[in-house]
């Protein structure tokens, strides 16, 4: 028995190192430890999907990132509002640690102890009857539309495959084919048609336009999807008092008014919801990110029964929506962003930031076009005239040699997104790196610079021929 044994290990060692050999696999005790290394690695096997920085992460705490060569950074992006309470929040770790050693997934095709009292918990925080759970935002995002649809024919009564769903130019929900049918964003859209029918657009802050919109097609309407503050599009604000005309005339034509709430809920703006500096309460709010504190993917929609109901089961769902893995890290995460009071320590150093950020603006006002933001959701606008031909990423790159960590999007806009956490220090020395890079690094940049440079041209939505970035 002990000779077959020894026999049958022998074959599994050669099958595994044949394997290994057929998959490219990096022999035994030459795994890649360097960041450049590992940016390589990634760029071989990985999908070319996206563009990033190129900075390694390899250990993460609070506002702060150590790369494998144990250089530190200040983290202002926080994962896209995926790590409002922080890296590695203990109570948050310590969460997942005690459940992941006790159950991780059931599937919904059973119940398990910890998704009720999520479910509970968050529905008591938000207002709302009930809750459909999934993992990720875009998810959430197509689980909302689904909702609305099913509504408006079960209860608002419109013709069979008639449902319409209004957007807004310029929003951002993710990139499913459902979502990016409604895109006005080129890269996302070209090459993946054709797009799915039923989506109308109209200009973000607009409520003239909203309510032309709802006057000529309300009765098919089921559902005016937006984002409160849209973050992809450059941490856009909408004019005071939108929020609540949205909410006005999505109640006297019958429409579900659906929040986008992913980026910017979950006390990122100051407030926990970005609904909230308005008073306003949407028929359905769908979060994610921080939800999952940083640690596991969590996604929510929340509705009253009257939407939620319409859905049945096995009309949606997911195999690891409401695991209860995700469920005590989600109960951990909302503790921590209360117990912790962040939404008001957002509103708090946002405050602090745009004070300082105003400040470089008016020491270079050729260069920073605007600063904007609610909390710790801002925004740095370059003059691209004058910013060309660098580029918002090119200033990140200059922003990651002094230790900070940003993210640009577009040509010209670079977000500053830090942890709620995030220290006075360390959010005035971020401050301090950017204003480093426009006095020090800029002009150095810049000396390069053609004698006669062409105008920028905007650049045009393929969908509805809007122009979508500022050439000034």
């Amino acid at each position: 028995m002990a000779i077959a044994r020894r026999r049958l290990q022998c074959l599994l060692n050669r099958v595994c190192r044949e394997s290994s050999r057929s998959f490219g696999a990096l022999p035994q005790g030459n795994n890649p430890s360097s960041s450049q290394e590992l940016i390589n690695l990634e760029y071989e096997f990985s999908a070319h999907n996206y563009h990033p920085v190129p900075v390694v992460f390899s250990r993460a705490r609070g506002s702060s990132i150590w790369d494998p060569e144990g250089n530190k950074y200040l983290d202002f992006l926080a994962a896209y509002s995926a790590v409002n309470q922080g890296h590695c929040h203990p109570k948050i770790m310590r969460a997942l640690q005690e459940q992941a050693e006790r159950l991780t997934l059931s599937s919904r095709a059973f119940y398990n102890e910890k998704f009720p009292i999520f479910a509970e918990h968050l529905t008591s925080m938000f207002g709302y009857d009930m809750v459909l759970p999934m993992n990720t935002g875009a998810e959430g995002v197509e689980t909302a539309l689904k909702v609305a649809r099913k509504w408006g024919y079960e209860k608002k009564k419109i013709p069979k495959d008639e449902a319409i769903i209004v957007s807004c130019c310029g929003c951002f929900h993710g990139r499913t084919l459902g979502v990016i049918s409604m895109s006005c964003d080129n890269e996302a859209t070209r090459g993946f048609g054709p797009s799915l029918p039923g989506h109308l657009k109209v200009d973000f802050g607009d409520k003239t336009a909203l309510e032309t919109i709802f006057k000529e097609k309300g009765d098919r309407i089921a559902g005016f999807l937006f984002e409160p503050i849209q973050g992809e599009a450059g941490v856009v604000i909408p004019p005071d008092g939108y929020l609540r005309a949205v909410r006005d005339l999505c109640s006297k034509y019958n429409i579900l008014m659906i929040a986008d709430e992913i980026q910017t809920g979950l006390a990122r703006t100051g407030k926990m919801l970005a609904c909230d500096w308005e008073k306003v309460r949407p028929d359905v709010v769908i979060l994610g990110k921080a939800l999952g504190g940083g640690v596991i993917p969590v996604s929510a929609v929340l509705a009253d029964k009257d939407a939620m109901l319409c859905i049945r089961p096995g009309e949606h769902g997911s195999t690891f929506g409401g695991n209860p893995l995700a469920s005590a890290v989600a109960i951990a995460s909302l503790d921590v962003i209360k117990d912790e009071g962040l939404a008001e320590r957002s509103a708090q150093l946002g405050n602090e930031l745009r004070h300082q950020l105003l400040e470089a603006q008016q020491k270079f006002p050729e260069y920073i076009k605007e600063v904007r933001g609610r909390g710790l959701f801002n925004a740095v606008e370059f003059n691209s005239k004058n910013l060309s031909p660098v580029s918002a990423f090119d200033i990140c790159l200059k922003l990651k040699e002094r230790g900070v960590l940003a993210k640009p999007t577009h040509n010209t806009i670079v977000r500053l997104t830090p942890p709620l956490s995030i220290s006075l220090d360390e959010l005035q020395e971020g401050s301090k790196a950017l204003h480093e890079v426009l006095e020090l690094d800029l002009p150095k940049m810049l000396k390069g610079k053609p004698e006669k440079v062409n105008p920028t041209v905007p650049s045009t939505c393929d969908r509805c021929g809007r122009s979508l970035y500022s050439s000034n």
